[in-house]
């Protein structure tokens, strides 16, 4: 893990690079109920526009869900690895711009639509729950 790194905030489409490979990444936390360890039916995404962009190129990288409860404990670390995204390309759903009185008037983002994936794709890598 002393490889990854986090890339400046706003970074597009990833968040995590390893210095050693060049490998990037995506992260997205999720806080759970207390008691659970599913992952969601959806989540949110960063921005479409260069997402979509990327899928159009091709252009895919791996997912990491990070799970806590609401007290910030660390439940589990799922990985979608990229050539699962790219298989499924309906997993990535287009949410309504924001209205013109938002703050980011017209920002569009997406969701990470889980139950599109197939379960063999989601990979669980730590679990809290391990003896």
């Amino acid at each position: 893990m002393k490889h990854l790194s986090k890339l400046q905030k706003n970074f597009q489409c990833v968040d995590l690079i390893c210095k050693f490979c060049g490998y990037l990444a995506q992260v997205k936390a999720t806080t759970l109920e207390e008691g659970s360890d599913e992952l969601p039916r959806k989540l949110l995404g960063p921005a479409w526009a260069p997402q979509h962009e990327q899928i159009i190129a091709g252009i895919y990288h791996g997912l990491f869900i990070v799970g806590f409860t609401p007290r910030i404990r660390l439940v589990f670390i799922d990985y979608v690895p990229a050539h699962v995204l790219q298989a499924c390309p309906e997993v990535f759903e287009p949410r309504n711009p924001l209205r013109s009185t938002a703050k980011r008037a017209g920002w569009r983002g997406f969701n990470y639509n889980l139950e599109k994936l197939p379960a063999i794709g989601i990979m669980r890598v730590y679990s809290a729950s391990r003896t």
